[in-house]
């Protein structure tokens, strides 16, 4: 049976049975978005209406949205709870694929000397240009070279614009730091009289041959003592520089071949009394080969290697810098530094009459206006010296 709806009652309606219904909406359903609704059942007009009132609200007002229930607090952004040792930590591990195993070496001991020390429990988001500021100040007023200082700025500014790339940094705080001012060192070369105590003093020593090599080659440290024999070409007097031995973040491996320093090969052709000393070297070494037997080489790392130790072990950079400052101590000359023989090397060159793109690519350097740069001051020195003999000619005339 239909029900009837009660005069002025909107939707008030009474059932077949006597008794009041009214169909009440409530709201909306959160999650679903459909309409809530409740009927309402009594036994008179007036208690259905009293129930709807009640079930609405006082006075019939509008229809009561149910509570929404609670939300879950948001997550916080990773951007707004890392500390700066954290993101450092990340950096070294995933945002450092472009850069070679020794210079990752550097970027770690940075870290964890300097940086962490300084700014690791700091938020990220907290960190300001006037407290990168602070910490480089005190490094200088402690002592610190500028040019260590200028290293460590390198390596925190490359991490904050990392930073800034994977938006957890919107500008990079250290970008308007001020530094102290870098002197570049000047070249020192031996001179001549140098090179001669140089070269008494290294006659009979084990490492003679290898920096007569540096000497009068210009090559690295690392390109030595990455050196294999394979690239000594005795009949075309020529050595392809092809690779160095690098230290190595791998765990349980210290050295590693690694590619050049401008990742660019080279062909030298050194002067044929160095090819000839390779020559005896490589003899010697043969013999010593022959006699340590089993025992040569004994991690089986690196065969091959031209500069290796009596049983055929390779060095590593800090042995061949403590030797050569043994050597020079002996000679007298405690001011020099491995690095002068590449120096002397260049100097050497040029008064021999190489040009400047000649020279960069014996130094295998990543441009001429590098090479020119650093030993400008070599060729206008020369070119003085050209004018003075000039000078010379035309008055003996």
């Amino acid at each position: 049976m239909a029900l009837k709806r009660a005069n002025s009652e909107g939707n008030l309606r009474k059932r077949s049975d006597g008794t009041w219904e009214t169909r009440v909406t409530l709201g909306t359903d959160p999650k679903t978005g459909k309409l809530i609704s409740k009927s309402v059942y009594a036994r008179t007009q007036k208690e259905c209406r009293e129930k709807m009132k009640a079930l609405l609200g006082i006075d019939g007002g509008q229809a009561a949205t149910p509570p929404a229930a609670p939300k879950e607090p948001p997550k916080p952004r990773p951007e707004d709870v890392i500390t700066v040792g954290q993101w450092l930590d990340t950096w070294l591990k995933e945002y450092l694929a472009d850069v070679k195993p020794n210079t990752a070496l550097q970027y770690e001991s940075v870290v964890r000397l300097h940086l962490k020390p300084a700014f690791g429990d700091v938020l990220l988001k907290d960190l300001r240009t006037p407290m990168i500021q602070k910490f480089y100040n005190k490094m200088r007023d402690d002592g610190v070279s500028p040019k260590y200082i200028k290293n460590i700025h390198g390596i925190l500014h490359r991490a904050l614009d990392m930073a800034m790339r994977v938006e957890y940094l919107t500008k990079n705080p250290s970008t308007y730091t001020i530094r102290p001012k870098v002197v570049e060192k000047p070249v020192v070369p031996l001179d001549a009289p140098e090179q001669k105590k140089l070269f008494e003093e290294l006659k009979g020593n084990p490492f003679e041959t290898l920096f007569l090599t540096a000497t009068f080659t210009g090559m690295r440290i690392g390109e030595l003592i990455g050196l294999t024999w394979d690239c000594v070409d005795f009949e075309n007097e020529v050595i392809h520089m092809e690779k160095q031995l690098v230290q190595t973040r791998k765990k349980g491996q210290k050295y590693r071949f690694g590619t050049l320093k401008n990742g660019k090969t080279r062909v030298i052709a050194p002067a044929p009394y160095i090819m000839q000393v390779l020559k005896k070297h490589k003899i010697a070494q043969a013999e010593q080969r022959l006699l340590m037997g089993d025992l040569w080489n004994p991690g089986g790392e690196f065969p091959n290697l031209v500069f290796t130790h009596k049983d055929g072990s390779h060095y590593s950079q800090p042995t061949i810098w403590k030797e050569f400052q043994d050597i020079l101590a002996a000679a007298g000359l405690e001011h020099h530094r491995v690095h002068d023989l590449r120096h002397t090397f260049a100097v050497n060159s040029l008064r021999a009459g190489d040009d400047i793109k000649t020279l960069q690519e014996n130094m295998g350097h990543y441009s001429a206006a590098f090479t020119l740069d650093r030993y400008g001051h070599v060729t206008d020195t020369m070119r003085r010296e050209s004018a003075n003999r000039m000078q010379a000619f035309i008055e003996n005339m």
